[in-house]
């Protein structure tokens, strides 16, 4: 079922409220003080029921211009607006104004409502049809119907009705494939229930028992029921108004603004990369470093906007311009925003977000401005591009893109598959994405890395897969540094081992006496057994001009892997360990644990000896502690192959 929110605007008392009491039957003027001044402060809501059995939720917004802020709080989420102009007053500051406000927070469709027109005659109506037509060119409201009202007779409201609805029909629907998020328009607690908040749902759905967050402080919550429009629902949907109980949490620790989310789906942030535009009537010029009230959602925050390619951006303009705020705001991609001058307040323009978590960015950076425009206006396919080259050797999987796209799976992985053969992008693991710029960057980095290293090093197999992934990568993730480096291995230019990688065209040459120790070497642990030899033991074994080469070529035994060192110091021949191997193999395939009593006598050593080479076990995780006995451990299955 499609949910849409229409969103009342216009001058301070030109009847919007008396407007949508007799479309609805509900006074949305809630509080003592509206009743009594006879004009709306804050928001106010209702159900608009259609005959067809569907419904729209209106918004009545103050129309006073000391209260701009509530109506922008009220503005965002809104599909449709409905321009309200009085027929005895016309086109008025706060009609223009809330215009603007529409006009910039991307609403696409509505229509005008002339009210009162029992005050005037015909021919006045008339006029003011043509006045308005050319006030509103330009805008979303070029072209779109103008009807005329009045609720004191009850002309033409049930064929405003028949047009909104007309409207909601054709209304775009909204994804709910994102993760919900609430802007909190009011929050208060009832006795009984405690802490409720209300807002328009602008993205995915809620539903009760949801655990929550409140952003931009990041509290934790649950959602304990949902009403829409006074009646308990089990779900809300991107589109309605919902009252929210929320447990775990106390009205206190809300406040207006704050943001109702999916737990872990959004960070809050101090900088925004915006699309900054300055409104052609405004009177004023937006110069880098100006402060501006900014309004998102129903937060406002302090504002300092730095344009990004010029010193000063004056009516009808727009830029790229970075928001560096006062308080940390939570804020998505593609949301909208409005700006007011600090002072004197008026409202002076708006924009789209492109970077809700930027980088803080020096002015006149051609790379910046760049990116920028492919975030603004770039094709699916070079955003997507962008989105995975900007994580860099992180890259995005299949589940990061989804999260930031607002597209069905099937097309994403569709895109992906396009990308990948063009060449644009590389799957290093399944549903896992680098660029191939970044790829490359990180190849030229590697080769680099191993010359250096084999140069160094060249009696060594390769280097230590722990210290590359450090060295490469600077702690990324293991699984990610592992299938870089498996992907390059798949190119054919590294080597891997379980622990070591070299380049492809690297081997080890050994001169002729230092291919005599490694024999000698072998040798002797292959004779020692289980037991092994001391380094200080085997470099004995040579007269002292040798001793140097002796400890480089057991530098490389044991980096090939043909020594093992059981414990520091003693080496292993690996024919001998792997004899080992397959004893605790047969051993577990007939019992379920292992003693160390019983393991030195099938070793034929001490006990102090077998406990040793327990210990080698356990530390590689083939084998695991418990109390007395031994059991097999997670990397049990490195002995089966």
């Amino acid at each position: 079922m499609k949910h849409v929110i229409i969103g009342m605007a216009g001058h301070v008392d030109h009847g919007k409220t008396e407007l949508v009491k007799a479309l609805t039957g509900v006074d949305t003027d809630r509080l003592a003080e509206e009743k009594k001044r006879g004009i709306t402060i804050d928001l106010g809501f209702a159900r608009l029921d259609f005959p067809d059995g569907s419904c729209a939720s209106i918004v009545d917004v103050p129309g006073h211009e000391r209260f701009i802020k509530n109506m922008l709080a009220g503005a965002g989420g809104v599909d449709l607006a409905m321009l309200v102009v009085a027929a005895d007053e016309g086109f008025m500051p706060q009609t223009v104004e809330h215009l603007d406000i529409l006009q910039l927070l991307g609403v696409k469709d509505g229509l005008i409502v002339l009210t009162k027109i029992d005050l005037v005659d015909e021919d006045w109506l008339n006029m003011l049809e043509e006045d308005v037509k050319s006030r509103v060119k330009g805008t979303f409201l070029e072209d779109k119907p103008i009807l005329r009202t009045s609720v004191r007779t009850g002309e033409g409201v049930e064929a405003l009705r028949e047009a909104l609805h007309d409207l909601t029909l054709h209304a775009e629907e909204k994804s709910a494939r994102t993760p919900f998020r609430l802007p909190i328009d009011r929050v208060f607690s009832v006795d009984g229930f405690g802490t409720i908040v209300t807002g328009t749902l602008i993205d995915g759905h809620i539903a009760v028992g949801d655990e929550a967050q409140l952003m931009p402080l990041g509290n934790q919550c649950r959602v304990r029921n949902l009403q829409v429009h006074g009646r308990d629902v089990s779900a809300v949907y991107a589109g309605q108004r919902a009252a929210v109980n929320l447990a775990g949490i106390k009205k206190e620790s809300i406040s207006r603004g704050d943001v109702l989310c999916r737990t872990d789906s959004m960070q809050p942030s101090l900088m925004l990369d915006v699309k900054l535009q300055n409104l052609p009537d405004s009177k004023r010029i937006i110069e880098s470093g100006s402060r501006l009230h900014l309004y998102h959602g129903a937060a406002v925050r302090l504002a300092k906007a730095v344009l990004l390619d010029r010193d000063a951006l004056r009516p009808g303009e727009s830029c790229y311009a970075q928001l560096r705020l006062s308080e940390a705001l939570a804020a998505r991609q593609g949301d909208r925003f409005v700006v007011r001058f600090y002072s004197p307040l008026e409202t002076v323009g708006g924009g789209v977000i492109l970077d809700e978590h930027p980088y803080r960015h020096k002015r006149n950076d051609a790379r910046v401005i760049a990116s920028l425009a492919v975030r603004e206006s770039g094709s699916d396919e070079a955003k997507l591009v962008q989105a995975v080259g900007e994580r860099g050797a992180d890259g995005m999987t299949l589940a990061d893109l989804a999260a930031c796209f607002d597209e069905p799976e099937e097309k994403l992985v569709e895109m992906l598959a396009v990308l990948c053969a063009r060449g644009k992008l590389v799957e290093i693991a399944p549903s896992r994405y680098l660029t191939s710029s970044t790829l490359d960057r990180l190849w030229t980095d590697c080769e680099t890395m191993l010359t250096k290293y084999h140069r160094e090093h060249p009696l060594h197999a390769g280097m230590r897969l722990a210290e590359a992934r450090q060295r490469l990568l600077r702690g990324k993730a293991r699984e990610n540094a592992d299938a870089i480096l498996a992907c390059f291995a798949r190119e054919g230019k590294l080597t891997l081992t379980a622990e070591h990688c070299a380049l492809a065209d690297f081997s080890v040459h050994l001169t002729k006496r230092q291919s005599a120790i490694r024999e000698e070497l072998l040798r002797t642990c292959r004779a020692a057994g289980i037991l092994g030899k001391k380094q200080d033991a085997l470099c004995a074994l040579f007269d002292k001009k040798n001793r140097v080469e002796c400890a480089r070529v057991l530098e490389s035994l044991l980096s090939t892997g043909e020594l093992v060192l059981l414990a520091p110091e003693l080496c292993v021949e690996k024919s001998v360990l792997d004899a080992v191997d397959a004893r605790v193999k047969a051993w577990f395939e007939t019992h379920d644990t292992l003693t160390l009593g019983e393991f030195r006598d099938a070793l034929g050593t001490s006990r102090d000896h077998a406990l040793l080479v327990l210990e080698y076990y356990d530390r590689r995780g083939i084998l695991r502690r418990e109390g007395d006995v031994r059991r097999p451990g997670a990397q049990f299955g490195e002995i089966e192959k």
